[in-house]
């Protein structure tokens, strides 16, 4: 079985509070990217192992700490699921804040539903994910959606980008999770993210905000400089997704961009 496991962009996004429990409080709105994606072979093979072999963009990640193979063993020991053999062809880039390691967990997660006739609902496989990562859920759903808590939370939310260019952009260097959330400051917020997001995208720049931001584009002068470059270029909005390092923007028409070869960039038009 194969699935494009495409991406995500967060649309905003505000660190409420942290938790007890060392996790934060968010509030986001991931979209979907639907033309970049990793592809993911997932198959049934005889004994009970787990095979992984990845091909593309290196990730200096052990095998065993994938999460295309932490996502087979969580259903082996929750379903006494056989072996699987994993082929990762990756193309997202990691460290970005596009959720793609996400993805390729959840693609795995749904291919063994399949292949092993578990008929597992949405919510259950959103659950099982949930277990994987804070983000993994939102890919099982695979539309908009507001979300809250450690971004597990979901409600669906309508974002009409149809007919809008949209830029993806990101410098060599990456940022850590870890690195984000160590210097930001939480605070609740005194309006609606996803009334913001309601409004004409035209509004949104200086509005919907990603807090990231606010120590990352001075720490990493480079991401800085990409964003501005995207607004520069005739963007209507641009921000950084999640916690980094990539950059999106979203154009009217298709943007003519001067940027540094090492950029990774992809361009999409939003049907």
């Amino acid at each position: 079985m194969t699935i494009k496991a495409h991406c995500k962009i967060n649309i905003g996004l505000r660190v409420v509070r942290r938790r007890e429990d060392g996790y934060h409080e968010l509030q986001t709105v991931m979209y979907p990217v639907r033309g970049l994606y990793d592809i993911v072979e997932v198959e049934r093979s005889e004994g009970g192992d787990v095979e992984f072999e990845g091909c593309g963009i290196v990730v200096d990640c052990p095998p065993e700490k994938n999460l295309c193979v932490r996502a087979a063993r969580l259903m082996q020991q929750r379903y006494g699921v056989g072996g699987v053999r994993i082929r990762l062809d990756k193309r997202v880039p990691f460290g970005a804040g596009l959720g793609g390691g996400s993805s390729d967990a959840t693609a795995v997660l749904s291919a063994i539903n399949e292949l092993y006739n578990l008929t597992l609902d949405k919510p259950t496989l959103a659950m099982l994910a949930a277990e994987l990562g804070s983000d993994t859920p939102f890919f099982v759903y695979d539309d908009a959606q507001y979300c809250t808590g450690r971004g597990e939370i979901m409600t669906p939310i309508e974002v009409n980008l149809s007919g809008w260019w949209l830029v993806v952009a990101k410098p060599v260097e990456g940022v850590s999770t870890a690195e984000a959330y160590s210097g930001v400051t939480p605070a609740l917020p005194d309006d609606d993210l996803s009334a913001l997001v309601a409004c004409p995208v035209e509004q949104w720049q200086g509005s919907v905000e990603n807090d990231f931001e606010r120590h990352i584009l001075v720490s990493h002068p480079e991401i800085a400089e990409l964003k501005h470059t995207l607004v520069d270029a005739g963007a209507s909005y641009a921000a950084m997704s999640g916690s980094g390092s990539a950059v999106f923007a979203l154009f009217r028409s298709r943007p003519q961009l001067a940027l540094s070869d090492e950029t990774f960039i992809h361009v999409e038009l939003i049907n």
